[in-house]
């Protein structure tokens, strides 16, 4: 039975790139149907259409992103705030799209204007891990990962705008879930203790700023000084105090190594 299932796993080399590639992008697929859905409908209660639902899904294409939008729009946060805090959440693709860039030398300029609109956390690992364990996977079929995510994940949405439009949903139960989502993204991003700290000192300055302002605009200031005294002490600490207890892991969902380092093969 080993042998068989092992059997099973060498690729054929007749199947077609574009079955190969789903095969790959399929436990991704699958994973963003029901968060997909939930984000539709939350979308939905939060006052879009199916029409605009469609296009924030394409256009944004970030689960973290869009939660984020219904999340404020319930509270009738200023665009300005939403646009900024966007901006910032948004940021770290940069750094997810310098470290694959590598793996892009030789494709044209609009190759990978196109590949980095379509990137997100998810299909990033999943072409991280690939471009640095198979060295036959190339830019071409990572595009098709991201694209392959995108058509789910939109799908999903729109699916979720729909069922959202069929159903009266009290906006209590959507601060509830969204409020739920966040703190699970929080726990889900705890890898040590610097961590926590960090996370505290957040929330403490954005009651501060939010009462100063007494506007979403206090989120923005808090966000970029939190980030800013996190990076601050994690540079201190692994400079001076490489030994210090922030810096001890601490046992979560989130503390897993999610990186594959590159071999010296590549």
């Amino acid at each position: 039975m080993e042998a068989s299932f092992l059997t099973k796993l060498v690729p054929d080399p007749n199947e077609p790139k574009w079955r190969s590639t789903l095969k790959v992008a399929m436990p991704l697929n699958l994973s963003y149907i029901p968060i997909g859905l939930a984000c539709g409908v939350l979308l939905h209660a939060a006052g879009f259409n199916t029409i605009l639902n469609g296009l924030v899904s394409i256009f944004i294409f970030s689960g973290g992103a869009q939660f984020m939008i219904a999340s404020m729009l319930t509270i009738n946060a200023p665009m300005l705030s939403i646009v900024l805090m966007l901006f910032f959440l948004e940021l770290r693709y940069a750094l997810f799209g310098s470290s694959l860039s590598k793996y892009l030398i030789g494709t044209s300029e609009r190759f990978k204007l196109i590949f980095s609109v379509s990137m997100n956390d998810e299909n990033y690992a999943v072409n991280y891990l690939k471009f640095a364990t198979d060295k036959k996977w190339t830019p071409r079929e990572a595009l098709m990962v991201e694209h392959y995510s995108l058509l789910f994940w939109t799908v999903s949405n729109l699916v979720g705008s729909l069922i959202g439009s069929a159903l009266k949903i009290d906006l209590t139960v959507v601060h509830f879930a969204l409020t739920a989502l966040f703190l699970y993204m929080i726990i889900m991003q705890v890898k040590n203790r610097l961590t926590i700290l960090v996370g505290l000192i957040a929330a403490a300055l954005a009651v501060f700023f939010l009462v100063l302002t007494k506007s979403t605009l206090g989120l923005v200031i808090s966000t970029l000084i939190s980030s800013f005294i996190g990076f601050a002490l994690e540079h201190y600490l692994r400079k001076k105090k490489p030994n210090s207890r922030f810096l001890y892991k601490v046992s979560s969902p989130g503390s897993k190594e999610a990186a594959v380092e590159e071999s010296d093969e590549n």
